[in-house]
């Protein structure tokens, strides 16, 4: 991934343009608004439509192909250029990783009561613009802020470990709440990643699918994370 710091003299190439900006804000929300509706509709289908739903829950192979569907586009595009950057190369993987995610949030959501899903859905939806409007607004530089997101994450992740064997509804709880509040950072952080100008780091507009891929991951894990916070209220 190519990330410009705006101290840097060739920084000015890709984003001094308003026009080059706006045209790569425009497309990486567009491909993020597609990826979301494909989402959406699995995860109604598999949350209201009860034979699929009733499927989905005793057929554990759901999980097991969109996970390794998932992990294989998901690092493909991580790491390799040439996929993430080639037409129609970078699309195919990007649809193929939001049709196997789907399928997972489906299966997921299937385990729910619709009207949890349906109130996870709506404060993921409002959080998700309130936040990308602070983003937009603030004066604040989140890009600044990359490491400390990254070590925070790593040590979250070493603490969803850990709550595989301390088990108990107040741990399950506090670890929904504290992931919910770090992938809303993250939307914050992948934003202004995006949005360039005057904030320190920023995405080549070549990167168009990476920023659109940040973001999307971002806002399915804030739904996995308010999904469970809803459904533990609720028991």
């Amino acid at each position: 991934m190519d990330m410009y710091s705006a101290e840097d003299p060739s920084y000015s190439f890709d984003f001094s343009e308003k026009s080059i900006r706006a045209g790569f804000i425009r497309k990486v929300y567009s491909i993020l608004m597609c990826q979301l509706l494909i989402t959406t509709a699995v995860i109604v289908w598999f949350t209201f439509h009860e034979p699929t739903k009733i499927y989905a829950q005793n057929h554990s192979w759901i999980l097991i192909v969109g996970a390794v569907l998932t992990l294989v586009c998901l690092l493909c595009m991580t790491c390799c250029v040439e996929v993430r950057r080639n037409f129609p190369m970078n699309f195919i993987f990007l649809f193929v990783f939001t049709c196997a995610e789907s399928l997972l949030l489906g299966a997921a959501s299937s385990k729910f009561d619709g009207y949890e899903v349906l109130i996870a859905m709506g404060m993921c939806a409002t959080l998700s613009f309130l936040l990308t409007v602070f983003a937009f607004q603030t004066k604040i530089d989140f890009t600044k802020w990359g490491g400390a997101l990254l070590i925070i994450l790593i040590v979250f992740t070493l603490f969803g470990i850990l709550t595989i064997f301390i088990k108990g509804r107040t741990m399950q709880m506090f670890y929904a709440s504290i992931g919910a509040c770090i992938f809303m950072l993250y939307i914050i952080y992948d934003t202004q990643l995006m949005m360039g100008g005057s904030h320190k780091y920023s995405i080549s507009p070549e990167e168009y699918i990476f920023a659109a891929l940040n973001l999307y991951l971002d806002v399915i894990n804030l739904f996995i994370f308010l999904l469970q916070i809803i459904g533990m209220s609720r028991d």
